[in-house]
């Protein structure tokens, strides 16, 4: 028996790549943006700096998170509550006169649990006008929520939903029909929100 003590061999560590870096400065940032006071200030730095296309009149409350908002494209009159995810990264639009309530989350990219691999995969979303999703819902990759729709509380939708189709549950299931008589225009802009 040898009374030598093993040595360990230097190991290398290797520094994140500059991609990696402005990625995670990035996203950082833009958490960052999403917890300032200001609606004002926000919406400027959203649209100059991560180039998120916002229509007229619209607004997005403090706290939300926005991933990969280039892909993002959101109407007129259009209100973004609170808390919300909004995921870009297979690319989201959101038609006009859009009620998206507290803590609704809305997701492009998800992973392939049948892949070995894990893969992500991604399909785009999209929310046309008058819809409304409630608090808590959850929208997942490749739906669209027909025109004036309606997603209650708590609900998570994996299929498309018709044009005026109330929808609930998990997963969502119509539930009723919603007047198709629409001619609104949401206004809930709040400089310091």
């Amino acid at each position: 028996m040898s009374d030598s003590i093993p040595v360990r061999q230097p190991s290398t560590v290797s520094l994140p790549s500059k991609r990696y870096l402005y990625d995670s400065l990035k996203f950082s940032l833009l958490q960052w943006v999403g917890k300032l006071p200001s609606q004002l200030l926000r919406q400027f730095l959203y649209t100059k700096l991560y180039r998120l296309t916002i229509g007229e009149g619209s607004v997005i409350y403090n706290s939300c998170h926005l991933r990969a908002p280039e892909k993002t494209t959101i109407g007129s009159h259009t209100s973004i509550g609170d808390q919300c995810v909004l995921d870009g990264r297979g690319g989201l639009t959101i038609g006009n006169s859009v009620n998206l309530s507290t803590a609704a989350w809305i997701w492009t990219a998800q992973h392939d649990l049948n892949d070995s691999g894990f893969a992500g995969v991604s399909a785009p979303v999209v929310i046309e006008d008058y819809a409304w999703i409630s608090s808590r819902a959850t929208i997942l990759p490749g739906v669209t929520i027909g025109r004036g729709a309606v997603v209650a509380a708590g609900a998570v939708v994996t299929k498309s939903v018709a044009p005026f189709e109330i929808v609930g549950g998990v997963p969502a299931k119509k539930i009723g029909e919603r007047n198709r008589d629409l001619d609104y225009q949401l206004s809930s802009c709040i400089a310091f929100w």
